[in-house]
């Protein structure tokens, strides 16, 4: 329900708490009891032109009819904790003590209601809203904005995109156009249709902040950010451009109170679109994998591995007998293409690769010590794949050019960590500790050359420049580290 970023808050079902998150934007803690022609784009103009502000109306007019509140119910069950305040007459003499001080009472099952938004993408009756809207749901009831109301059905969920397929029993709906997210420009001007905290059909507008951002646990989404105000309810509703063509899923905030600060983040439709056609066709979504870890390349790395400019994904850990492996990546490889495509961030290869069908053929392109070369890479299915540790700072005073105290590794030590070279960190401080390196750290090499012992770390530093590029293993995770040199 929920996705942790760096420095957020975390808000769990029905709790949150303090502090700055990223929230999905349904939440069962916001729930509610039931009761009883396309605007045309502005034709180009010189940069930093003038215009005068749009005008929405004729947008919302037309497609607002595609778009639904949805609400669904959800039964808490009789193991988990659940309170009422104890039923007492006025006459009681407990009413007065629980009237004041408002000790609950434990309680049975009890329905939950909370509300979303979709939009409908054919005439027939399928919807497209989030995954998180409709989890764990015993019911889920779709409205019309002409307040008809019909109970849906879930087609298929995905969690990992955070896309869900709804379908309900009419025909001739109003639909809405799905657009190209590769088409959306910073800048440009956006419009977000949805339910926030209830309110059917509100209409919102603002800019796209960026695009292809990479937020915590949305390794398969690259996400539109948008300053457009969307709040809890929101979730699940179209995010439209100015020709009145949906772009994006509404479906998180960055937010210290639970509502708008400005930092919306949508679902790009081509993710959606793919993951909706296999729900439709199968229910389920397979992606393809190839058995890396990776990171993001940074400046400091991207000289270290002789790259002009930080692009790629480096993989930073090979999966033994993986798809990768199998092709002849290795770790320190930086993946710059897959089949002619360039992958200019990390957060592209994910999406990249899980496009392509378990068992077909995909080229890479990889950086390896200082030239390209491609391998072929017979793709696999994805299983669930830990996440690369991110470093942290150490407290160490030990200094030099690298800033560390270094052992050799013992037999047994070896073993327990699955590695047959490397040398362990005893104390940081220095470039390293600024760099993240911490006690425990396990240095398997530098700038790509193994090392086998604390001689040859003192070789290979010596005869670097400016900065190297440590390959660490902290406990079972492998990561680089670009370490500017004293």
């Amino acid at each position: 329900m929920r996705i942790k970023a760096v420095t957020a808050a975390l808000i769990a079902a029905g709790v949150i708490t303090a502090g700055a998150g990223l929230i999905k934007l349904y939440d069962p803690a916001i729930a509610y009891a039931r009761t009883g022609s396309s605007a045309t784009q502005a034709p180009a103009a010189a940069p930093y032109a003038v215009r005068a502000m749009p005008d929405f109306a004729a947008l919302a007019e037309r497609h607002g009819p595609a778009v639904v509140n949805v609400s669904v119910m959800r039964t808490a069950g009789a193991g988990k904790e659940s309170w009422a305040m104890p039923q007492f007459g006025p006459d009681s003499p407990f009413y007065e003590f629980f009237r004041r001080f408002g000790m609950p009472f434990p309680r049975g099952d009890t329905p939950q209601h909370g509300v979303g938004s979709g939009f409908i993408v054919s005439r027939d009756g399928l919807i497209l809203t989030n995954a998180h809207v409709v989890a764990d749901a015993s019911e889920v009831t779709v409205k019309l904005t002409d307040r008809r109301e019909f109970k849906a059905k879930v087609v298929g969920s995905d969690a990992q995109t955070d896309i869900a397929l709804l379908r309900i029993d009419a025909r001739d709906l109003p639909t809405v156009k799905l657009g190209d997210a590769k088409d959306v420009r910073v800048g440009e001007w956006v419009v977000a249709i949805g339910s926030p905290y209830g309110f059917e059909n509100t209409v919102t507008a603002g800019i796209v902040s960026a695009t292809s951002r990479a937020l915590p646990d949305g390794t398969y989404v690259p996400f539109i950010q948008t300053d457009v105000a969307v709040n809890p309810g929101n979730s699940g509703g179209p995010l439209f451009n100015l020709r009145g063509e949906v772009i994006g899923i509404n479906a998180q905030i960055y937010s210290g109170t639970g509502g708008y600060q400005g930092l919306s983040f949508a679902i790009p439709v081509d993710v959606a679109a793919r993951v909706m056609d296999q729900l439709a066709q199968h229910g389920k979504v397979t992606r393809g994998r190839i058995g890396v870890t990776i990171q993001e390349v940074s400046q400091p790395l991207a000289e270290s591995f002789g790259l002009k400019k930080p692009t790629g994904a480096l993989v930073s850990s090979v999966e033994k007998d993986g798809p990768a492996a199998k092709a002849g990546i290795e770790t320190g490889d930086v993946i710059l293409k897959v089949n002619g495509r360039e992958i200019a961030s990390s957060v592209e290869l994910p999406v990249t690769i899980a496009d392509f069908k378990p068992g077909s053929t995909a080229t890479v392109e990889v950086w390896r010590k200082g030239a390209a070369r491609e391998l072929m890479v017979t793709v696999g299915e994805l299983k669930p794949a830990k996440a690369a540790m991110t470093p942290a700072p150490a407290d160490a005073t030990q200094q030099g050019r690298l800033g560390v105290a270094v052992r050799a590794l013992t037999p047994d030590e070896q073993k327990r960590a699955g590695v047959s070279a490397g040398v362990l960190v005893e104390n940081a401080g220095g470039a390293a500790a600024r760099a993240g390196v911490r006690p425990g750290d396990i240095i398997l090499s530098v700038n790509n050359a193994p090392v086998t012992d604390v001689e040859q770390l003192r070789d290979q530093i010596a005869k670097s420049r400016k900065s190297v590029a440590l390959l660490l293993q902290r406990n079972e995770a492998k990561i680089f580290v670009p370490v500017e040199l004293g």
